[in-house]
C-alpha cells in the first residue's frame, strides 16, 4: 500500500510550497521554461491525435493524452505557475513564507512559462510549415481555430465573455492544482502518474482555460496566421484566465484543503 492520506498530503504540499518560494531566480527560470515547453508538446500532441475524430470522440482522445505534459513536469520537479497558485498559498497559510516570497515565485515562473511556451511554439511553426513553405496543414488549421475561439469568441460576447473566461480559469485550475497535490498521494511513480491523470484529463475534456496552455496556443496561432492581436490575446484571454487560475488554485484547492487538513 503506497497511498498517502490527506493529512500527510497537505503537509507535504506545504513543505514543497516553502521549498519553491526559496528557489534561486535562475532555477525558477530554467524549470519554468521547461514546463512551458513540455505543456506545448502535450497540447500539440493532443491536437494531433484528435485529428480524424469528431465530436465527443475527438474530445476524449485529446483529453486522454494531454496529461503526459503534466506527468513530465511533476516527475522532474519543474515549476508551473498554475500549480504554484495553490502550493504557495498553503505554505503562506502555514506561516512558512510571506507575501513577498509568494509573489516573487509567481512572477518569475509566470515569465519563464511564457518564454518556454512561445519558444516551443516558434519551433513547432517552423516544423509543421516546412520552414514557412506551407500555409495550410491540419495541425496549423486546428491551432488557428482554437486560438481564435479562445479570444475572438470572448471579445464578441463583451463583458460576459470576459467573465466566462475568468470563470473557466477558476474551474480549470481547481482541477489542475488538484492534480498537482495528487502527485504526492502515492509513493510509486505509476501511482503518481495515475493520480495526476484524473483531474488533468477532466479539465481538458471540459474545455476550461489554462493560462500556460494558452501561452502556447494563442501566440502559436498568431504566428500561423490567426486574426488575433496581442491586445486581444491579453485582454480577452490571458488576463482573465490567469486571474481565474489564481482564484481557483489559491482558494478552492490551497485554502480549502489547508483549512480542513492542515492543522490536523
Amino acid at each position: 500500500m503506497d497511498y498517502v492520506p490527506p493529512v500527510e498530503l497537505v503537509r507535504e504540499a506545504v513543505k514543497v510550497g516553502e521549498k519553491k518560494a526559496g528557489l534561486q531566480w535562475k532555477d525558477m527560470l530554467i524549470r519554468g521554461f521547461l514546463s512551458g515547453v513540455f505543456l506545448g508538446y502535450a497540447t500539440s500532441f493532443a491536437f494531433t491525435v484528435s485529428n480524424g475524430f469528431s465530436g465527443g470522440a475527438a474530445t476524449l482522445v485529446s483529453a486522454a493524452v494531454f496529461p503526459v505534459g503534466f506527468a513530465m513536469i511533476v516527475l522532474l520537479g519543474l515549476e508551473l505557475v498554475t500549480g504554484n497558485f495553490a502550493l504557495l498559498p498553503m505554505a503562506s497559510a502555514d506561516r512558512k513564507i510571506d507575501l513577498n516570497n509568494l509573489l516573487r515565485n509567481w512572477g518569475w515562473v509566470f515569465i519563464a512559462n511564457l518564454v518556454g511556451s512561445v519558444f516551443y511554439g516558434i519551433f513547432l511553426v517552423i516544423s509543421i510549415t516546412k520552414g514557412f513553405a506551407l500555409s495550410q496543414t491540419p495541425l496549423a488549421d486546428k491551432i488557428i481555430a482554437i486560438a481564435e475561439a479562445k479570444t475572438l469568441a470572448y471579445e464578441t460576447a463583451g463583458i460576459n465573455g470576459w467573465i466566462a473566461a475568468f470563470v473557466k480559469g477558476i474551474l480549470c485550475n481547481w482541477m489542475v492544482t488538484l492534480g498537482t497535490v495528487f502527485s504526492w498521494v502515492s509513493t510509486s511513480t505509476f501511482g503518481k502518474i495515475s493520480a495526476i491523470w484524473l483531474p488533468i484529463m477532466t479539465f481538458f475534456a471540459l474545455g476550461f482555460e489554462h493560462s500556460v496552455v494558452n501561452m502556447f496556443v494563442i501566440p502559436t496561432g498568431m504566428m500561423l496566421g490567426a486574426n488575433i492581436s496581442v491586445y486581444q490575446w491579453w485582454i480577452w484571454n490571458q488576463i482573465p484566465v490567469t486571474l481565474g487560475n489564481i482564484l481557483g488554485g489559491a482558494i478552492f484547492t490551497g485554502v480549502l484543503l489547508y483549512v480542513t487538513y492542515g492543522k490536523s
